[in-house]
C-alpha cells in the first residue's frame, strides 16, 4: 500500500487528535491497521505526554526524585488508560478519516488470517522439503 505520509508537524497535530486532509486517509488506514499499529499508538501517546512530562521535570518546585516519580506514575496511569481504549481510539481515527466504523478491526482480522495462512503454507513447504531430502 503506497500512502502519502504527513510531515512532522501534521503528524504531531494528528497525534493530538487533529484530522488529516483526504490525501492522507490511506496512511491513516495503514497507521491504525498495520502490524505495528500498537507501537504507533504508543508513539502517539508518548508524543502527547512528553511536553507535560518535560514541564513537570523542569518547572515543578520539588526534589528531582519527586518530579521523576510524578512523571513515571502519570505516564503509567496514562498508558493504562490509553491502552484500555486502544481499539476505540484507532476506530475513531479511521471514522474521522472517512472510513466506516469497524474498518480497522475488519482490516486487522483479515491481515491476521492472511498471515496465518501464509505461515502455515511456508511451514508445510518446509516439511515437504525435509521429507523430500530423506
Amino acid at each position: 500500500m503506497s500512502a502519502t505520509r504527513p510531515g512532522p508537524l501534521r503528524w504531531v497535530a494528528y497525534a493530538y487528535g487533529a484530522g488529516l486532509p483526504e490525501r492522507y486517509h490511506e496512511w491513516v488506514l495503514r497507521d491504525t491497521t498495520d502490524r505495528s499499529w500498537i507501537w504507533r499508538h504508543l508513539a502517539r501517546f508518548l508524543a502527547q505526554i512528553a511536553p507535560v512530562a518535560a514541564a513537570i521535570l523542569i518547572f515543578l518546585p520539588a526534589a528531582f526524585w519527586i518530579r521523576l516519580v510524578a512523571v513515571l506514575g502519570g505516564t503509567a496511569m496514562g498508558l493504562v488508560f490509553s491502552f484500555a481504549y486502544l481499539v476505540e481510539t484507532a476506530e475513531h481515527r479511521l471514522v474521522k478519516a472517512g472510513f466506516r466504523a469497524g474498518t480497522g478491526e475488519a482490516t486487522r482480522q483479515a491481515r491476521s488470517r492472511r498471515e496465518r495462512t501464509e505461515a502455515v503454507h511456508r511451514r508445510n513447504e518446509r516439511i515437504a522439503a525435509r521429507r523430500a531430502r530423506r
